[in-house]
């Protein structure tokens, strides 16, 4: 097999695991991305994992007509897998036109350009379009409420877009996976999150802080209705997460799919409270870590968890990996980091 495949936002955390997993199933990969939350550098750390160097295109998403001569220079692409999106929950709150501009122009951009032709789309969605559930395991059949951040508003309109589109254009298929906690690195130590700035997201925070870039680890809250004071989620290893995008994408190519827009959660079914995945980190490395308690952050969720049966029933997806293993392969690549600075 030979077919050309577009990954938007495909040196990112997710995007270049999923790149990796792309590639291995014999895919051709051209990469978009603008750099904004990415490093050049992984492109080399893709082509060192797999043998392979994905084609790579540098500029933002946000240029309709940049988007519309892509388009028009590779008419031989239909699949598409799009992650391109800014994610922290604290920054969208303080900057929320910055991800409203972000989020949704290229989005609209890919699906106005790309029009011409049978298209297949898998969606980085996010668990955050469920709010702050009533009921706990979350299913696809959950009510979308009020998102508590810009961050899962964005998500949540980027659904309503596809849900319109999919409707009005015969020639589309999309699959939106609803994912949970993505957390830990590639088994080579050579790809992993690599976050600008200060860290939005558990696993780099526990990491820097283990490894001395940061003095301290603040929890935010430990005052939440949960077993120990802090925010339960779903950490589902990257590894995992990549898996579930190349098997959405084969259920569309092979007409599996029994609707043109699906939804589905990826997740591992199992809640983690921030306390829990802290003694995970000790167990797995040995490292003791430096930490504090501090106030509730802004746009937190309390809890959630998914239920992940549907992903089990349509995807044939099952996590694999534990959370020791997310704990270890994330200070396996942080450790790398150390001696090979990006």
């Amino acid at each position: 097999m030979n077919k050309k495949i577009l990954v938007t936002g495909g040196l990112g955390y997710i995007g270049s695991h999923t790149v990796v997993e792309l590639q291995k199933a014999g895919y051709t990969v051209l990469i978009v991305d603008n750099l904004s939350n990415s490093n050049i550098k992984i492109l080399d750390q893709i082509e060192r994992i797999t043998g392979i160097r994905p084609e790579f295109i540098n500029f933002d998403l946000c240029d309709d007509i940049l988007v519309y001569k892509l388009a028009k220079e590779n008419s031989d692409i239909e699949n598409i897998i799009h992650f391109a999106a800014y994610k922290a929950v604290g920054e969208s709150v303080s900057l929320p036109l910055k991800y409203y501009q972000n989020n949704l122009y290229p989005l609209i951009n890919l699906l106005q350009a790309f029009s011409d032709r049978k298209l297949n789309l898998v969606f980085s969605s996010s668990c955050t379009v469920y709010g702050t559930p009533d009921v706990l395991p979350v299913t696809e059949n959950s009510p979308v409420k009020k998102a508590e951040s810009p961050y899962g508003n964005t998500k949540q309109i980027c659904e309503e877009i596809l849900s319109d589109t999919s409707k009005a254009n015969e020639n589309i298929k999309i699959i939106s996976l609803r994912y949970f906690n993505p957390i830990g690195a590639h088994e080579s130590g050579l790809i992993g999150e690599l976050p600008l700035g200060i860290p939005s997201c558990l696993g780099p925070l526990i990491t820097q802080t283990a490894i001395g870039k940061r003095k301290v680890f603040t929890v935010f809250g430990e005052d939440y209705d949960t077993l120990d004071g802090t925010c339960i989620r779903d950490y589902v290893h990257i590894v995992d997460l990549a898996r579930a995008h190349l098997l959405a994408m084969k259920r569309i190519e092979n007409e599996n799919t029994r609707e043109k827009y699906e939804i589905i959660n990826i997740g591992t079914g199992k809640g983690t409270s921030v306390l829990q995945a802290i003694n995970a980190f000790e167990n797995a490395t040995g490292v003791k870590l430096n930490y504090s308690i501090g106030a509730r952050r802004p746009g937190d969720v309390e809890k959630i968890w998914a239920d992940a049966t549907l992903a089990e029933k349509l995807l044939s997806f099952k996590a694999e990996h534990s959370l020791k293993d997310m704990m270890s392969s994330a200070w396996k690549w942080e450790k790398y980091l150390k001696e090979n600075p990006m």
